[in-house]
């Protein structure tokens, strides 16, 4: 939802700039304390998704069990943003070999689809919804080569809580019943979506019990066969007759012969911290490019939520996304500049670009030699700690719900673009540029911080504003997460579009009158948006002890024990 400039500074008139009320302790915007314990933590976008993981910590499991589990419940219980049907990131941190690994479970795209196909349809882009834009799905493979490398207890026992909660029903939350509900206008001309999420003719209430017996009797399949049993069995078999029933190329074979990667995490030094995210086809190394650039600046001097500060990150973030729009695509089809674009002489002459008066219309791309989701963090007794991200993209997906398998399939290879040429064309067999980043921090070669902040384009930028509020500006693990965001729209897309009049500056309310009219001062596009500043969930060590922070802004929780 947005709203003119001139309701919105008549909101922000009447909002509370702090949002802490009436605390006893705690600073200006901590809406809850953090959670503080030594055993185990989980903090997930479900309560109950959340509980999933300690229980599987409390019987034996560690945080990579946990985390699968944890996985499998938000597919269930929030379809709007996850599930079986969709991609997997994740970083681990090791505590027997003290290294962090990361994995990249996305799938690719269909090997007798063509660029030729688009263009003999007058495609112009690659459609949101329906059979086109649907990938391989890595969720599961993810699951197994996580559990494979790091597990302990079996699949059969991570996975029954799940089975058992599709079986036995759930209270939907206010949140999921919202969006379940929006997505159902355009996704239920879509054959067996209805027969899914629709039972009773309508998707569920708030508070409405719901069950899903297709997902039960599918992961109970996976859970006894293995990883097999989705991409070589019967659930193959039903996904690539269904896609070929509705006009779809997602075949068997591209299902058979569907593998994730394990990566090596990169990163860069910002004031002492190193912070780590995944190489391309993901977005991550956006926050790792902000941040190098905003290094160079005083941003404690320059204080939260001034002027000052609100201008030069923008800045840093058009800056980073020319070169996302132009560079981040599948490494196995291109030579992503990858050391070039995260190093430190990089970012000293990008940031020569930026005029701290006057706010871009657009950047050159440098000169060198891309909805919802879910995301989740598990710490255990151990030590160990999983940064875990994992969507269907655009809420519900693609709208291709498979005859009674009881999920939606992602539409993820809408984020191809079919200009030729361009780093991320479609190609048969390519992974799509992916917007779903997981992070992590290390202090002196220690684990700090697994975090993450779902939402799109956002994340970048939230993995930016979270890292900053709590290095430069001091802010506890809770308050960095509910401190008041902003998120810049417009800037060039992986697809090919490129930004327009430098795009729009999304406030949220928090951000005080004087700081939006300099900004407009500065030439900035501002609008007040409800929602698209992302969902965040962390996890910190600190002496021994696990701090756990949770979005206020949606359903989620963190607890320990």
């Amino acid at each position: 939802m947005k709203l003119s400039i001139g309701l919105c500074f008549l909101l922000l008139l009447f909002v509370n700039i702090t949002s802490s009320q009436d605390r006893i302790t705690g600073k200006n915007f901590t809406t809850r304390s953090e959670i503080i314990a030594t055993h185990g933590m989980a903090a997930t976008s479900h309560p109950l998704a959340k509980q999933t993981a300690l229980d599987i910590l409390k019987n034996g499991g560690n945080a990579i069990d946990a985390a699968i589990a944890a996985n499998a419940m938000l597919g269930l219980m929030e379809p709007t943003g996850n599930g079986i049907g969709g991609d997997l990131f994740a970083i681990v941190w090791d505590a027997k070999t003290k290294k962090l690994h990361g994995l990249n479970a996305s799938g690719r795209s269909p090997e007798k689809l063509t660029l030729e196909y688009f263009k003999k349809n007058n495609h112009k882009k690659i459609p949101a919804h329906g059979p086109l834009p649907v990938s391989v799905p890595g969720c599961v493979d993810g699951w197994y080569e996580l559990h494979n490398k790091f597990g302990k207890l079996s699949m059969q026992e991570i996975l029954n809580p799940t089975i058992n909660y599709a079986r036995e029903g759930f209270p939907v939350t206010e949140l999921i019943a919202y969006y379940m509900h929006r997505s159902s206008a355009f996704l239920s001309k879509y054959p067996g979506f209805s027969d899914t999420y629709m039972p009773n003719g309508a998707t569920p209430k708030k508070g409405e019990i719901f069950k899903n017996p297709f997902l039960a009797n599918t992961l109970e399949k996976i859970a006894k066969e293995g990883r097999d049993a989705f991409y070589k069995g019967d659930i193959a078999k039903t996904i690539a007759k269904y896609i070929k029933d509705n006009g779809g190329f997602l075949n068997y074979n591209d299902l058979k012969n569907h593998t994730s990667e394990w990566v090596e995490p990169v990163s860069t030094n910002y004031r002492g911290y190193d912070v780590w995210e995944l190489p391309p086809n993901g977005q991550g190394i956006a926050a790792l490019q902000m941040l190098n650039i905003l290094e160079d600046y005083d941003i404690k001097g320059m204080g939260f939520g001034t002027p000052e500060y609100l201008h030069i990150l923008t800045e840093a973030k058009k800056l980073a996304y020319e070169d996302r729009a132009k560079f981040y695509a599948d490494p196995d089809f291109n030579t992503i500049p990858v050391t070039q674009l995260i190093s430190k002489e990089y970012a000293a002459k990008r940031k020569k670009l930026i005029n701290v008066d006057k706010a871009a219309k657009t950047y050159d791309v440098g000169n060198l030699n891309d909805g919802d989701t879910i995301y989740l963090t598990v710490a255990d007794e151990e030590g160990n700690m999983v940064s875990l991200i994992q969507s269907n993209f655009r809420g519900m997906g693609s709208g291709m719900t498979p005859t009674k398998l009881g999920f939606i399939l992602q539409d993820r290879g809408e984020l191809f673009s079919l200009e030729e040429g361009h780093f991320n064309t479609y190609e048969p067999k390519k992974r799509p540029f992916h917007t779903i980043i997981p992070a992590f921090v290390t202090k002196d070669g220690k684990p700090f911080m697994s975090f993450g902040l779902m939402g799109g384009g956002m994340q970048p930028q939230g993995h930016v504003q979270i890292i900053v509020n709590m290095i430069d500006f001091g802010m506890n693990l809770q308050e960095a997460g509910d401190a008041p965001r902003i998120n810049h729209m417009g800037s060039s897309q992986p697809t090919g579009e490129n930004m327009i009049n430098g795009g729009t500056l999304h406030i949220e309310s928090g951000i005080s009158y004087e700081t939006i009219r300099s900004l407009l001062s500065k030439g900035h596009k501002i609008s007040y948006a409800l929602g698209p500043y992302g969902g965040y969930q962390a996890i910190m060590l600190k002496d021994g002890v696990y701090y756990g922070a949770s979005e206020s802004r949606k359903d989620g929780q963190a607890a320990g024990y």
